[in-house]
Parts: structure tokens; C-alpha cells; sequence
């Protein structure tokens, strides 16, 4: 596990903008923590690194697919009553897409959650800093938090 605390918003976004950069394709992340966290920011800021601007939370729509390089797919669970809605939209189909798949309110669904993973818990809100934990699943996922 490795921990970084992020002071604004913007640094939430250039994390995620580094990050994206060194996470292989096909990837999955699992993000963690309260509303307000920054969980969107930091997709955001992978968003802004890949090619787009548009990256907004998924909250009513659940899934946002954007075209960029590499492809990112933006999922929200956190207006799931439980996983057989996520796969009902086809969720296994798009695990199996060359993409960078992120799952925000992944403590929702546990159990559809990939074995191997990069799990990224954010604690704080408001105005107070972010503190970021990053727990890797899999060898793939391991080098990513070591290089961060």
C-alpha cells in the first residue's frame, strides 16, 4: 500500500493525470470513499491526460465511455441496489474492452469487482486535503504504485 495526500482539487487531477500514464491497458480501478472525496476529480484528471474534458460523474447514467488513448470507462455504482445491475448493462463485456475501466463506489458492488485490481481509497472532503491509499491486486498493478 502506498498513501499520498492530494491539498486541492487540482493536484487530485494531476494524480490522476499521472496515473492514467502508467497504468497498463486493459486496467480496472476500484475507488473508495465518501461523496466529495475527489473520486471524480481524479478521473477527471486521468480524463484530461487521455483526450477529453467531458469527464463528469456517471451517477444517473452509470456508465460514460469516452474515446480517448487510452479508451476510458467511467462507472458510478453508487445509485446500484447491488451487482446484477451492473452486469444487466453488459458490465463483464466492458472488463473485457482493451480500456482503463474505473468504478466509483466500488464498496457497492464488491462482488463484481476483478481479482486483480488497483484499489484507491480517498479519506477527507470539504475543504481539508485528500488522503489517497493506493492497495494494489495483481503484479500489474504493484508496479504502477511503486513508480508513483
Amino acid at each position: 500500500m502506498k498513501t499520498m495526500v492530494c491539498k486541492t482539487e487540482e493536484e487530485t487531477q494531476a494524480l490522476g493525470s499521472k496515473l492514467i500514464r502508467m497504468l497498463p491497458v486493459p486496467s480496472f480501478l476500484a475507488l473508495y470513499g465518501d461523496l466529495g472525496a475527489g473520486k471524480t476529480a481524479l478521473v477527471r484528471g486521468m480524463g484530461e491526460q487521455a483526450g477529453t474534458r467531458e469527464v463528469r460523474s456517471p451517477t444517473f447514467t452509470i456508465v460514460h465511455e469516452y474515446e480517448t488513448s487510452p479508451r476510458l470507462i467511467h462507472f458510478d455504482a453508487y445509485r446500484l441496489s447491488d451487482a446484477d445491475e451492473l452486469f444487466a448493462i453488459g458490465f463483464e463485456e466492458y472488463l473485457a474492452q482493451n480500456a482503463v475501466v474505473v468504478l466509483e463506489w466500488a464498496e457497492r458492488v464488491p462482488e463484481a469487482l476483478p481479482k486483480e485490481r488497483l484499489e484507491i481509497r480517498l479519506l477527507g472532503s470539504g475543504e481539508e486535503p485528500r488522503t489517497l491509499e493506493f492497495h494494489p491486486l495483481g503484479k500489474q498493478y504493484e508496479s504502477v504504485v511503486n513508480a508513483l
